[in-house]
């Protein structure tokens, strides 16, 4: 499954089964809904991106 078809297919399923544990799964977890959370769910990603590019950066020098 090297070719692209086979890469769509594999980022398709994997997007349905998040999309599952999302949809059952998150209503177990019971998190607040404030602002503080929403910042964080939001930021996360961006600040573990620039850390990891920042490092892949320092490594390529």
């Amino acid at each position: 499954m090297n070719s692209p078809t086979g890469f769509i297919l594999k980022v398709f399923l994997m997007s349905i089964a998040l999309s599952f544990a999302i949809k059952y799964g998150g209503p177990i977890l019971s998190i607040p809904s404030t602002n503080l959370n929403a910042s964080i769910a939001v930021l996360t990603p961006s600040i573990i991106l620039a850390a990891l590019l920042g490092w892949r950066s320092r490594q390529q020098q």
